[in-house]
């Protein structure tokens, strides 16, 4: 049946609505897990007394392998089973892992007792998030016009940040009235509904659904895997060293530690700070998540589309920096809580305008030959920055009163913002055409 219904869908590359549902639905997939390790856990860890500083500490191990996208890409880049497609044998491994990472997470005995067990499951489950990401974002880049990536990225990332906010409400819920297991196994059995989407969709026309059935390998995708390490790394090493590669990279550091450290605080603050519990905390991250996300998938592509990549990605960084300096001067209104309430608000709104812009411009930097490899070194360093953000929680608190905590997230998105104004996207990709005629001509006079 599964076959019969796959031969009447269209392959992604030729279908770009299905493109996009596809790319929204694998990047909710990424969500749901992220929503509870990332923000539902945190919250439920200081609701039960965890300081700063262990919070702090579990978030930057659970960070750690989204560092190892740097060796998963080049993995990715070499070797696919071409017949299924160059990237969806490697999406569909990477939701098949998650899928048993989640579940084997739930079985951590007294996860509040077994603190090094929970952290060490976490790390299971973003080490198979991260093998999935890889590949869908390289899936993104090899098949995804430049003119729809925006478009794309507004999709994938709402649909996240909605899968973030609904496991977060109802993994929080359940958390609550039913206890550590039955919460992270519900909402395992949601990704594995998922797994679908992988198995049904085509990447190009006439490929293998399964390696047991019918299909050719894809002549794009024959032309753009590269047969050996050497071609890999020297490829890399000659992207990697452009002017505006390094650049970017830089700006994915500071953008990563910049809501990263904003991330990681809230949940810290609204529970130990502001008095809420961590449902209250998940609901209203939840609804503000879920705004977020739709608006993320209605305007948050266009807006860049139309007012360009580094202007959108100023303004947003701008107006991160000004609610955080409002929320400073505003302490005696936090004990408002709609006030508070606000603040979580349009930052969630703003955190996913942040990532539509910044990964838009990531986006289309990168050399398709090697889209799964650089893409990954830029996540890569950005991970860092991610590492970096929620391990500065706890010295941070610890050397200062909430307000600078705080005012400190106004500082970080400041830094972000500074070397983003010497980004010139145009001037990479006209040094990028240069690299690929003389790379087609190489290849040209070696047969």
């Amino acid at each position: 049946m599964r076959t019969i219904l796959s031969k009447n869908l269209p392959a992604l590359s030729e279908h770009t609505p299905l493109r996009y549902f596809c790319f929204a639905i694998l990047y909710l997939a990424q969500g749901i897990p992220e929503g509870m390790t990332y923000f539902g856990i945190p919250a439920w860890l200081a609701m039960n007394g965890k300081s700063a500083g262990d919070i702090g500490a579990y978030v930057a191990v659970i960070g750690i392998p989204w560092t190892f996208k740097m060796l998963i890409a080049p993995l990715m880049d070499r070797f696919s089973y071409l017949p299924m497609g160059r990237r969806r044998p490697w999406i569909i491994f990477g939701q098949l892992g998650l899928l048993f990472a989640f579940i084997g997470m739930a079985m951590v005995p007294e996860p509040l007792s077994n603190f090094k067990l929970l952290m060490a499951a976490g790390f299971c489950v973003s080490l198979f998030s991260a093998f999935q990401d890889v590949a869908v974002d390289g899936m993104a880049i090899d098949i995804v016009p430049v003119h729809q990536q925006a478009r794309a990225n507004g999709f994938m990332w709402g649909a996240r940040i909605m899968g973030v906010s609904a496991s977060l409400a109802a993994g929080s819920w359940m958390l609550n009235h039913y206890g550590f297991r039955i919460s992270i196994l519900s909402l395992s059995a949601a990704i594995s509904i998922i797994l679908f989407v992988p198995l049904l969709f085509r990447e190009r026309p006439g490929e293998k659904l399964l390696p047991w059935t019918k299909g050719v390998v894809s002549q794009n995708s024959l032309q753009l895997q590269l047969d050996s390490w050497a071609k890999i790394f020297k490829s890399m090493g000659r992207v990697l060293i452009m002017p505006y590669s390094l650049l970017i990279a830089l700006i994915g550091f500071l953008v990563g530690t910049t809501v990263s450290y904003m991330n990681t605080l809230l949940p810290v603050f609204t529970v130990q700070a502001l008095g809420w519990t961590n449902e209250m905390y998940s609901n209203i991250n939840a609804v503000s998540s879920i705004v977020g996300g739709i608006l993320g998938m209605i305007v948050g592509g266009a807006l860049v589309d139309l007012f360009g990549k580094k202007r959108m990605l100023s303004v947003y960084l701008l107006a991160s920096i000004a609610v955080a300096v409002m929320m400073y001067f505003s302490k005696m209104y936090w004990s408002i809580y709609w006030f508070s309430a606000g603040f979580v608000i349009v930052y969630n709104i703003l955190y996913v305008f942040i990532m539509v812009g910044f990964l838009a411009i990531a986006m289309e930097l990168c050399w398709k030959k090697i889209s799964a490899s650089q893409f990954a070194l830029f996540m890569a360093i950005s991970n860092f920055g991610w590492i970096t953000g929620s391990a500065i929680i706890g010295p941070v608190k610890e050397n200062f009163s909430w307000q600078y905590c705080i005012l400190a997230f106004a500082f970080l998105a400041a830094i972000a913002l500074i070397p983003l104004q010497f980004m010139n996207t145009k001037i990479h990709l006209q040094q990028l055409e240069k690299i690929d005629e003389a790379d087609k001509t190489a290849t040209a006079l070696s047969l």
